[in-house]
């Protein structure tokens, strides 16, 4: 089931959220869980019933790749 941006977090069915363990104490952290299509969603754990973002394996490897080579160091 293709998932919408946007929806709310707590309405995606089975989703199992995940952070990083550099994640702190203040849950100020995003959350990832891989859905039943293959999607990938993502949350702010600061708000785990609001919006989440869904993007494709595709898109997640592309910005991946991208913090991996330094592409967004800019906003540190």
């Amino acid at each position: 089931m293709t998932q919408v941006n946007g929806v709310s977090a707590e309405a995606i069915p089975g989703a199992v959220w995940h952070k990083s363990i550099r994640s702190n104490a203040g849950g100020n952290c995003v959350e990832v869980a891989r859905l039943e299509g293959g999607e990938i969603a993502m949350r702010n754990s600061r708000f785990p019933a609001g919006p989440a973002l869904v993007y494709t394996p595709a898109e997640m490897q592309a910005f991946l790749l991208g913090v991996k080579d330094g592409d967004f160091d800019f906003a540190l």
